[in-house]
């Protein structure tokens, strides 16, 4: 049995998610925005204040170490993309205390983004990209798979689905939209024990060139680091 935390498990993704490991006889812990959003133990806080990310991290770590993290909360459009979808999950990833494994929910769109970190605001004042925000989170998977080698890191696309963020049309499959981040924290396979790859429906693509380049990522976690105040551990 492992204890996963799965990040904005209230509803969507985040909630299939949590069921099916839970099915399994795993022990997740919930993450959500505010306590009335959950039934039962779940850590509580918005991702998009930096404070409360912080205590995110603190109430996760005082439950005690875990085996995996589903970075799966996020927001499409408005000004909380770049403090939840970017600063949120790298924080965490900076404070929790380092599991095994390591999956980061990112999309399709990330093809979109830029590999360009001038003028990114990453307080929220401003609206950022949606594309941009996949880029970077896609981008922070692969430094972590190259920096800490004993730690499973992956990205993963789960696809379009018709989830309140994809909206009902979406034409992607919403019952494999949670499959892979699950097998990628749970499974023993040796496809789901590796580390770098950016998946959808288990199957390993190719990200954009740049979210593998070390200059790049250096320059991701350098710039969020100075923005946060909080380097990450090596």
């Amino acid at each position: 049995m492992a204890r996963i935390l799965i990040t904005g498990s209230a509803g969507g993704l985040g909630q299939a998610a949590a069921e099916a490991l839970q099915d399994e006889g795993h022990e997740v812990i919930l993450h959500a925005r505010s306590a009335d959003r959950v039934d039962g133990s779940a850590v509580v806080g918005d991702l998009a204040d930096v404070e409360q990310t912080r205590d995110v991290a603190h109430q996760v770590n005082e439950l005690g170490r875990l085996d995996a993290v589903i970075h799966n909360a996020g927001v499409y459009t408005g000004a909380a993309i770049m403090p939840v979808n970017v600063v949120a999950t790298y924080l965490l990833t900076a404070l929790i205390d380092r599991p095994q494994r390591l999956v980061y929910l990112t999309s399709g769109m990330h093809n979109g983004g830029r590999a360009d970190l001038n003028g990114i605001d990453w307080t929220g004042r401003q609206a950022g990209s949606y594309s941009d925000s996949k880029l970077f989170v896609t981008t922070l998977a692969l430094a972590i798979a190259r920096l800490w080698p004993d730690v499973s890191s992956n990205a993963v696309d789960p696809g379009w689905v018709p989830t309140r963020m994809g909206g009902p049309h979406a034409p992607d499959d919403l019952e494999l939209g949670h499959v892979t981040q699950a097998w990628l924290a749970t499974s023993d396979e040796p496809e789901a024990l590796s580390s770098g790859g950016f998946w959808y429906h288990q199957q390993r693509r190719d990200p954009p060139a740049a979210t593998g380049d070390p200059r790049f990522q250096d320059e991701l976690l350098s710039a969020l680091a100075d923005y946060t105040g909080t380097p990450l551990p090596r």
